[in-house]
C-alpha cells in the first residue's frame, strides 16, 4: 500500500491511499482457506475505476489497453443517436435525465448507463450502448414527445 502525503502548513495530512483494482481470483475461500498461487499476479490481471458518464458538453477520454489498442470511453456527453420507427436514426439533445434501473445510487448521480432512460428534445430515449466502453451514445426512441 501506498500513501500520498502533502505538506500544507507545516502539517502533513494523509489524503488517499492507493491501492491496485485486481480482477484475479482473491486470496481466500469463503471458509478462510488460502489459496495457492498457481502464478505470480499479472498486469493483465488489474482493473480500472469505473467512467461515470453524466450529462455535459461531450468529453471522451482515452486509454491504453491490451495489445498496445486504444479503447475511447465517454466521461460527458449532451447529445445521442436515436433509433427512429422507420428503422432511420436521428441525433437528439439530451434534455433531462429520467430514470436508471440499474442501481438506485446512479439515479441519485444522475450516472448514465446500458438501460438509463433520458428525456430528450424528440422525446424519452432508452440508452442501448455502455457509455464506459464505447465512444457514442445510442438509444431507442421510447415515446414520442408531443407538442
Amino acid at each position: 500500500m501506498k500513501f500520498l502525503i502533502i505538506q500544507a502548513n507545516k502539517k502533513l495530512s494523509l489524503l488517499k491511499k492507493y491501492m491496485v483494482i485486481y480482477q484475479g481470483r482473491q486470496g481466500r475461500t469463503e471458509t478462510g482457506k488460502k489459496y495457492k498461487p498457481h502464478s505470480k499476479k499479472k498486469k493483465a490481471r488489474t482493473g480500472r475505476p469505473p467512467i461515470s458518464t453524466i450529462i455535459e458538453r461531450k468529453l471522451l477520454k482515452k486509454q491504453q489497453v491490451r495489445g498496445d489498442n486504444l479503447k475511447i470511453k465517454i466521461k460527458s456527453i449532451d447529445e445521442v443517436n436515436v433509433l427512429l420507427k422507420n428503422k432511420t436514426y436521428k441525433k437528439a439533445k439530451i434534455i433531462a435525465f429520467v430514470d436508471n434501473k440499474a442501481n438506485p445510487k446512479l439515479l441519485k448521480n444522475k450516472i448514465l448507463t446500458k438501460g438509463a432512460i433520458v428525456e430528450t428534445d424528440l422525446g424519452d430515449v432508452k440508452i442501448t450502448s455502455r457509455p464506459g466502453q464505447q465512444p457514442v451514445l445510442n438509444g431507442v426512441l421510447l415515446e414520442v414527445k408531443n407538442e
